[in-house]
């Protein structure tokens, strides 16, 4: 097997990168033009001018409902001096839309009529010629132009186009994208694959084939390629001779020894760009095929192909079609953490977005790029430019808006501690009228206390235990938020314990096994409750955190923790009893602790926040939660005061 590496070309700025593009095919004719019936030309683009063939309305035609007369004959009718009108002599009826009577030129409204019997009215103003009609050609004229070249066809033009007699009109053909998956760990979506360990499971193509439809393209694909150059030429050749303008290879465009795009994409045509500026997006890579089809090299992770997608591929895409592309609508917003970044390198942030108060808070999401699913948490993509180094906690970035302002207006900002709960909530909160999004970002309990006295959040979870006064979250708030006014409400009482592999095969069974030799342990993040928790029972154990092999190895949350014991990466780690039983592993209890929800006063009252606080009080959603295992509701709900404990 060839194992040659390949090396970038010099990585240039996504703007470079789509000059190069422009450049090479501004001059070329990409799409051809056909013919399609006026009624199904949604959202193409004209390929030469429209001429009207018949004039609208093609008659003179009432623009109300009344009688037609002729304006000469009520030039004298007064308040004082009303003018009679016979039917069928001096005046006819009319609806809206019939044609004037040859000798008539005027519409007086039924409204402005007076009945006196069955054949006589009365009017008291007099008319004025083309009162309330429509002239021919009015709103069309016969051979004037309908619609330029390169105009993309909205849903009023469709009515344009028939009321103007044009049946069929002249398009630029759809913009038809092809994709070839690539790789050797890469499984069809298509046959419901069981992926086995170093097996993924093919998704870009469809984000792709998803967000092409909404770029009014067509799409194709070949299904999942080995990573053996041969097989890749042929797949390549097969998409170049098929009708397809966009020939995309998902995969194998960075620098390693199996990643063959590049020489093939060189066989076949030039690569005019190899490595972007952009994290993620840095793989991308750009060319021309002899036969005149764009080629593009998109990374395989998916956060990296979609910035391809998004950053190159449309305007691209929009370029040759001869559509517009929309400005995004952008706000701005406050940077509730720190968020590095390489210099020389745009960096695009999805980041969780919500109205708090008065201002728009950003949370940045997990930032690999294979974490699929920050694409769909994201409100919004903050863009970090090259010539900075990151961006400091506090700091204003303006954010490029995922979903509409409305929407973000009802995202409930939760920061704070990671519990299971939370995803009832939230699947609670969007069934409701209006849907309320909870965006919950896992920072442990202590950093949920920040969050809330920075003013950049609705609510906090929080679960810290004081041994010295054996209560919850009080003496933490009352020494790190001692200006904070807020209520507490109780989510639940949960068991914590320590969450073994099914049938607990290192016989694990208290704090004391964790100091032997063949049990390993995953903790959870500094600040977070159950850390603190840990540590409180680790000093009544007399255990030292240097005895637990694993101590120092973190995750933010109790499914992070519970996929490490399950994969076996660790033989144990302190979490609750739901996320054992969510991934079916064996749990040993060690406490039962107290959850609250810490709101603001300034958020008391607002809508989002109130329909939490109904919730927790409704005896349905406490049964969601005790079926969960491992909670108890007897507080949930209630408001808590310093010394309550449990």
């Amino acid at each position: 097997m060839d194992t040659q590496r390949n090396i970038y070309l010099k990585t240039i700025s996504i703007e470079e990168a789509l000059e190069k593009m422009l450049q090479e095919i501004s001059s070329r004719d990409i799409l051809r033009q056909e013919q399609v019936p006026s009624h199904q030309a949604l959202g193409r683009v004209t390929s030469s001018p429209v001429w009207a063939r018949y004039s609208s309305p093609t008659f003179h035609s009432a623009a109300m409902d009344g009688v037609a007369v002729k304006a000469e004959n009520t030039f004298t009718a007064r308040d004082d001096n009303p003018v009679m009108l016979q039917k069928d002599r001096d005046y006819v009826d009319i609806n809206t839309g019939d044609p004037l009577p040859d000798d008539m030129d005027s519409v007086i409204m039924v409204e402005n009529i007076n009945q006196e019997d069955q054949n006589t009215i009365s009017i008291e103003q007099p008319a004025y010629p083309w009162q309330n009609i429509r002239r021919i050609g009015e709103d069309i004229v016969a051979t004037e132009l309908l619609l330029p070249r390169n105009h993309e066809i909205s849903p009023y033009d469709i009515g344009v186009l028939l009321s103007g007699g044009i049946w069929e009109v002249d398009v630029y053909e759809e913009v038809k994208i092809h994709v070839i998956p690539t790789g050797d760990e890469v499984l069809d979506y298509t046959s419901r694959p069981d992926p086995s360990p170093g097996q993924v499971i093919e998704s870009n193509s469809q984000v792709l084939a998803a967000m092409a439809r909404t770029w009014g393209c067509s799409f194709s694909r070949t299904p999942p390629v080995k990573d053996q150059p041969e097989l890749l030429e042929k797949a390549l050749q097969e998409a170049l001779d098929s009708p397809a303008h966009i020939v995309i290879i998902g995969a194998g465009s960075s620098a390693g020894s199996k990643d063959f795009t590049r020489r093939i994409i060189q066989k076949k045509g030039r690569v005019l760009v190899h490595g972007l500026k952009a994290m993620p997006g840095k793989p991308t890579l750009l060319g021309i095929s002899s036969n005149n089809k764009i080629l593009v090299g998109a990374p395989g992770y998916p956060v990296s192909s979609v910035v391809c997608y998004e950053q190159i591929l449309k305007p691209l895409v929009y370029h040759i079609s001869g559509k517009s592309m929309q400005q995004p609508v952008t706000v701005t917003a406050r940077l509730t953490r720190k968020v590095p970044s390489r210099l020389g390198m745009q960096e695009f942030l999805r980041v969780s977005l919500g109205r708090v108060g008065e201002q728009y808070v950003a949370t940045p999401l997990p930032r690999g790029a294979g974490m699929m699913t920050s694409l769909t948490r994201a409100q919004g993509v903050a863009c970090i430019p090259p010539d900075l180094e990151g961006v400091q906690q506090d700091k204003e970035v303006v954010v490029e808006l995922l979903r509409s302002p409305r929407e973000v207006h009802q995202v409930l900002v939760t920061v704070g501690s990671h519990d299971n709960t939370l995803d009832l909530l939230a699947n609670q909160l969007a069934v409701g009228t209006p849907p309320v999004r909870l965006a919950s970002t896992h920072v442990g309990s202590m950093g949920g206390i920040t969050a809330a006295a920075r003013g950049t959040t609705h609510i906090a979870g929080m679960h810290l235990f004081d041994p010295q006064s054996k209560d919850y979250n009080f003496p933490f708030l009352e020494k790190y938020a001692p200006d904070l006014q807020y209520k507490l409400i109780n989510l639940a009482i949960r068991h914590q314990g320590l969450m073994v592999q099914p049938g607990n095969p290192r016989n694990i069974q208290s704090l004391e096994d964790l100091t032997r030799e063949d049990v390993t342990f995953v903790n959870r993040q500094k600040g977070a409750g159950t850390r603190i928790l840990l540590d409180h029972h680790l000093q009544q154990a007399g255990i030292s955190p240097n005895q637990v092999r694993g101590y120092s190895k973190e995750e933010y949350t109790h499914m992070g923790v519970a996929v490490n014991v399950l994969s076996g990466s660790a033989h144990c780690g302190l979490g609750i009893k739901a996320a054992a039983g969510a991934l079916g592993l064996d749990f040993v209890p060690l406490a039962r602790e107290r959850y609250d929800l810490l709101i603001p006063e300034a958020f008391i009252g607002d809508e989002k926040v109130e329909r939490v606080i109904r919730l927790l009080n409704s005896s349905g959603f406490k049964s969601e939660i005790e079926n969960l295992g491992g909670y108890e509701t007897t507080l949930t709900g209630l408001e808590m005061k310093p010394g309550m404990g449990l």
